[in-house]
């Protein structure tokens, strides 16, 4: 619980002016989000993100706050503000129409005495209440809260401006007798600013899961049938493609009648072997339908091999498996240029479901990925990129045994079943008919019951689908909750983020950690990302990269790492795995990258966990919020952790600061140590300073508007619609 100061009168009320958050705002907001949609720069943070947890967080105080909505409709639209108020996620609360014309009033933001006059019958309804005002600068609203205040004096406890018009970084105010002022860009870097003027204080409560998860409205998707999470859950960490294939090919040899082998993926390489000696990818697969099995799987009917992708291969693998009985179908229900990129593995057995496992990462069955902790790359290795000539490549898995087994299940499921057609531009129907490649699969029984529960993790499935043309019927709106997922987490984090990630280089996503660390002084965020090619220059995907990279130093300064890595002979280990840890409580591993595609337009497919089992080791919580040290958090990251820096032990990194502080001396002492020319004995770690390339050669402005648009619109675009941009939401 949290209590608060509401200057000496009994109850406290809030009153947000909700015309500046709606789907479709006055006209002169809607010019400030246009306007703030295609503005660039490092310290544009302006977005809605965290307003309704500035809400939630005064509405669960003590004394709990009243809530009330303000706006200039008229009261014959309160269904479908309530009903868009509720899918935006905002606590529930009283509404205030002041409008009485759609058109007059407003559309064109007038209103204002209407509203005024509302706010002084609430006033005189409540007179032992204590008021804190919620808007934004595009409208009136700073005319209204101060005049409201001046003629109302010591009635307005606090007054929280976002600011829409322009770009500042968050600030708190006095004017004389009158009530602080807190401005900031997003309610994220408001909520500090209002917390200190009210004295709020966080006291101990009994932590909650739904503290970090999504509930089920916050998923945003109420058309699918997966659980809001599910407990009981056994967990464990494979690092690198090697330890994940052996695993996988001993699960796939246990296989037989009536069990089922289910699988997604963005490429699939019949020829891979899984282990030293094989089986290869189709021979694991094949024989589990040889055994009775029954074999389905969904892969990606990606774009022509002529633009570099891996069509043919995907075809292969299909005829491969149609031998024996198995079925794959090669799947384009996505946005044109959109890609399936959920990576899943799902063994259901008939007889003994304690058996039953899922796998969930970055790791598809592909050529490339079975390289080990030596970074000597796969035996198998094709070249990811020109820099990268034997492939090694750092990688990241989940296996999982419980309950989550079914929810996984239920994913493929719902993809399978999907009624639309597998593919429909002419260009991919015709060579699809020529190499006789399945339309559509055989019917497929329902997922079967949760397997027992097994282990101490709760677990959140999280996707993103984009909206689409013809809707997806688990998904008609689209599903973004891997975006909403990290929004929510990343708004408890106080002390470390620590991100693996293949890209990181969208702009909407920084402004997401940006925020965060803007909130939480004491925050640090740690991320390792591959490196650049030597002779790489500002492509689209960089340039992109740059913005992201330049948004989070500006908010963290010091605070912010961002590395890479090498092996033991300096070769660049390409980072594919998609991790982030947070406060040692809350980790994610899954398929997305950190990249505006990976939120909003492709399909993406993540396992969230939140151990029930503390880690009691010092510092035993590290946010300070209640939550304690969560066993498979806390193991995540000090394996990978150790691996990069070279340690054996746990004690130098345990703590967050002390962490942070052994990979800045780390990297800095094998740069330093590369600089003078490899002399001498080689520190130890595999941590350099990422040196993106717009440090190594110049973007210029015409590069930046020739790449820009090939950057937004076809290597990172943006599945969201209109009215979620133009409110920098999900």
């Amino acid at each position: 619980m949290r209590s608060v100061t509401t200057g000496g009168l009994r109850q406290l009320g809030v009153v947000y002016d909700v015309d500046g958050v709606l789907r479709i705002a006055p006209l002169r907001r809607q010019w400030g989000r246009l306007h703030a949609l295609v503005a660039r720069g490092s310290r544009d943070r302006r977005s809605l993100l965290g307003m309704q947890r500035v809400l939630g967080v005064l509405a669960d105080g003590e004394p709990p706050a009243d809530v009330y909505f303000l706006t200039a409709l008229p009261f014959r639209l309160a269904r479908p503000l309530r009903a868009a108020l509720r899918h935006d996620q905002y606590p529930g609360g009283t509404l205030l129409m002041a409008g009485q014309s759609l058109f007059s009033g407003w559309l064109f933001g007038a209103g204002l005495e209407r509203k005024r006059a509302t706010l002084d019958r609430l006033a005189a309804e409540h007179p032992d209440t204590s008021w804190v005002l919620v808007g934004d600068d595009a409208g009136h609203d700073p005319q209204l809260f101060e005049g409201f205040a001046r003629d109302h004096p010591g009635r307005v406890a606090a007054i929280a401006m976002r600011r829409l018009l322009g770009v500042a970084d968050a600030s708190t105010s006095t004017d004389g007798d009158g009530p602080p002022v807190v401005e900031a860009p997003n309610g994220e870097e408001l909520l500090p600013g209002l917390r200190t003027v009210l004295g709020l204080e966080n006291t101990e409560r009994e932590p909650r899961i739904d503290d970090w998860f999504l509930t089920e409205s916050q998923r945003g998707n109420p058309a699918t049938r997966l659980r809001p999470w599910t407990e009981g859950n056994d967990v464990r960490l494979r690092v690198h493609g090697s330890a994940y294939y052996r695993v996988l090919a001993a699960r796939l040899a246990t296989t037989g009648p009536g069990d089922q082998v289910l699988f997604l993926g963005w490429r699939g390489d019949g020829d891979q072997q899984l282990g030293d000696q094989g089986p290869t990818v189709s021979q694991a697969l094949a024989d589990a339908a040889r055994c009775g099995a029954r074999v389905c799987g969904l892969l990606w009917r990606s774009h022509l091999t002529m633009f570099g992708y891996h069509v043919a291969q995907n075809r292969r693998l299909v005829a491969d498996l149609q031998a024996v009985g198995a079925e794959v179908l090669l799947d384009q229900r996505i946005r044109p240029l959109g890609s399936h990129h959920q990576k899943l593995v799902v063994i259901r057995h008939d007889t003994d479901p304690h058996d039953d496992v899922a796998f969930v990462g970055g790791i598809d069955l592909v050529r490339g990925a079975r390289d080990d902790i030596v970074h000597l790359g796969d035996p198998q290795s094709t070249a990811a990129a020109d820099s990268y000539d034997r492939d090694p490549r750092h990688d990241a898995q989940l296996e999982l045994r419980g309950p989550v087994v079914r929810d996984l299940h239920e994913v493929f499921f719902e993809r399978w079943v999907d009624p639309t057609p597998l593919v429909r531009l002419p260009w991919h129907v015709v060579p699809d008919l020529v190499h006789r490649l399945p339309r559509h699969g055989s019917a497929l029984p329902p997922p079967t019951p949760d397997p027992p529960a097994t282990g101490s993790c709760a677990v959140q499935v999280l996707r993103t689908y984009p909206r689409r043309t013809p809707p997806t019927p688990f998904a008609p709106w689209g599903e973004r909750s891997v975006a909403r997922a990290f929004i929510k987490a990343l708004g408890r984090a106080q002390r470390l983020v620590y991100v693996e990630d293949q890209y990181l280089w969208s702009a909407d996503v920084a402004r997401v950690f940006a925020a965060a660390l803007r909130r939480a002084p004491d925050l640090h965020l740690v991320a390792v990302v591959p490196r650049p090619h030597h002779d790489a220059g500002p492509n689209p995907a960089m340039i992109g990269q740059a913005e992201a990279m330049a948004m989070v130093h500006e908010a963290g300064g010091e605070r912010v790492q961002i590395l890479d890595v090498e092996n033991d002979e300096a070769s660049p280990v390409y980072v594919h795995a998609k991790v982030c840890v947070i406060d040692d409580v809350w980790c994610t591993v899954g398929s997305n990258n950190f990249n505006t595609r990976s939120w909003t337009h492709d399909s993406e497919l993540v396992c969230a966990i939140l151990d029930q089992e503390r880690d009691g080791r010092a510092p035993a919580d590290p946010g300070g919020l209640g939550d304690g040290a969560r066993g498979f958090a806390r193991r995540l990251r000090l394996e990978l952790m150790r691996e990069h820096l070279g340690l054996t032990g746990d004690d130098e990194i345990l703590d967050p600061d002390h962490a942070a502080d052994v990979v800045r001396a780390r990297s800095a002492a094998l740069d330093a140590w590369h600089a003078g020319g490899g002399e001498g004995v080689r520190p130890p770690g595999r941590l350099r300073r990422h040196t993106p390339v717009h440090e190594q050669v110049e973007i210029t402005l015409r590069r930046r508007w020739i790449t820009g648009p090939a950057y937004r619109m076809v290597l990172d675009p943006d599945g969201r619609p209109l009215r979620a941009r133009l409110q920098r939401t999900y």
